[in-house]
């Protein structure tokens, strides 16, 4: 519980960012570290709680045992902190960067605007525990002769990979890119997570046991079905990345793009991958449209300002949120507030309300601007309300509609949802096709890092009960 009076004692503190002006000129993270005092300090403020929403399903997926390590931090035992941390999150050195922390939205404290400032202490651990060599491959004491496949390397994948692995069974990762990561190494910009990190993970993954397959494009390349017949069990966690349609006029002008084109080809610049053959993206020198408010879009605003953009606008066909929620209606749960990402802070200009009516264009075929208008709660447009944003490229940051279904899905022919993502409930994982399971983005949609941890680790779980009729891996 850390320290019994820390919370009336200690002012909650971040880490602090580097200025914009000098962090826009590089994709390194930009994060400045607390010292280690200061990270206990913060673990100290942690309360008693008699019931500790920060770590339930509204406040943490993976069920992290926050209380437990803030106290370990205060008193000064870093090492059990990581083994405690470890037991619930394979990464914790990815969500500590990247989460949006739904448990400080949960933490009692946040109650008067203060909460526990959880993410920068799991973020501590997770780095000191890697710098002082705490965490080392897990091997298992003996080999079950089973084998697993499955595919797609990001967070889901990953952790599933690393849980079957130490319960002994032969697992084999089907990656269609050269490295692996999923949109954590190729969406996620460099600056809110360097990709070092990763490749840690793989590191120890490989020391484990598990054999990573990279250019393996699944129902495209390798079909699905040499799978299911050389494993005892296949996972399928290839992500939910079809682009949300836009119905809207003028997408055929040149500089409109979606935004994970535009998000993986930096991303693999900065990673040293080719991609001279590839159509160059860029906002240099440009004024940037980014239409939508989620962090893709806030992805985009932060890498266009990286880029050299001239300026850079966001549309969000949302209105305006309060400063402040209302927290006797919305605690425990995430509550929409206003919210300003570090990229944003970094000059985006922010429309709220404003609904995207159509991309104009010149007589050469080239975007030049996009046609708004304000809307109501209805999300219609008010008359008179038009104005037009000057545009050299835009770029469309929507959200997802779901796994893609060419290739291996339609190869596998097994039952979908409603909206279009593989069906498997959240007990067994398991697909309508016998041997087959399905977890993270494809399995629930679009969804956080930490959602696609917890169901990588829970459909490992399962596969190990339905190999062996029993597992001592954690749900």
């Amino acid at each position: 519980m850390g320290k019994v009076t820390g919370f009336l004692e200690i002012e909650r503190e971040e880490a602090r960012y580097e200025p914009a002006s000098d962090r826009i000129r590089h994709f390194g993270e930009f994060i400045i570290p607390m010292s280690e005092g200061r990270v206990a300090d913060q673990a100290a403020r942690c309360m008693d709680c008699g019931i500790p929403f920060c770590h339930g399903d509204t406040g943490c997926p993976v069920h992290n045992q926050i209380p437990d390590w803030n106290d370990l931090v205060y008193n000064g035992d870093w090492e059990e902190a990581s083994r405690n941390l470890h037991s619930t999150n394979n990464f914790p050195e990815f969500t500590g960067r990247i989460c949006p922390a739904p448990c400080e939205e949960a933490c009692t404290l946040n109650l008067e605007d203060t909460p526990v400032a959880i993410k920068t202490v799991e973020q501590a651990i997770a780095d000191k525990a890697i710098r002082n060599g705490w965490v080392k491959p897990a091997t298992p004491e003996a080999r079950t002769g089973k084998k697993v496949a499955i595919v797609g390397a990001g967070p889901a994948g990953m952790a599933a990979a690393q849980q079957l692995a130490r319960a002994g069974h032969e697992v084999h990762l089907f990656e269609r890119e050269p490295k692996a990561g999923g949109l954590l190494r190729y969406g996620i910009p460099d600056f809110k997570m360097e990709k070092d990190h990763i490749d840690f993970r793989v590191s120890q993954m490989e020391a484990e046991g598990v054999t990573f397959h990279y250019g393996a494009n699944i129902g495209v390349t390798l079909p699905l079905s040499d799978l299911q017949r050389d494993h005892d069990a296949v996972l399928l966690t290839g992500g939910a990345e079809k682009p949300r349609p836009v119905d809207v006029e003028g997408l055929d002008y040149a500089g409109v793009h979606f935004a994970m084109p535009f998000l993986v080809q930096q991303n693999r610049r900065v990673g040293g991958e080719d991609v001279s053959d590839q159509f160059q993206l860029s906002a240099a020198g440009k004024h940037v449209v980014v239409v939508g408010g989620g962090d893709t879009a806030s992805d985009c605003v932060g890498t266009s300002f990286r880029q050299g953009a001239i300026a850079v606008t966001q549309l969000d066909v949302r209105p305006m949120p309060p400063e402040l929620e209302d927290k006797l209606t919305n605690w425990p749960n995430w509550a929409v507030k206003m919210r300003t990402s570090s990229s944003q802070a970094e000059g985006a200009i922010r429309e709220f309300s404003a609904g995207t009516m159509k991309i104009v264009g010149n007589a050469k075929g080239q975007v030049t601007g996009v046609e708004c208008a304000r809307v109501d709660r209805k999300r219609v447009a008010i008359p008179g309300s038009e104005f037009i944003i000057k545009a050299d490229l835009v770029l469309l940051a929507i959200g997802f509609a779901g796994p893609i279904q060419d290739g291996m899905l339609t190869e596998l022919g097994a039952d979908l949802d409603k909206r279009g993502n593989l069906f498997a409930d959240t007990m067994s994982y398991r697909t309508t096709v016998p041997k087959v399971y399905a977890a993270g983005d494809m399995r629930r949609g679009q969804s956080l890092v930490v959602w696609a941890i917890r169901e990588g680790r829970q459909a490992a779980r399962s596969i190990d009960l339905d190999l062996m009729g029993k597992t001592a891996l954690p749900r």
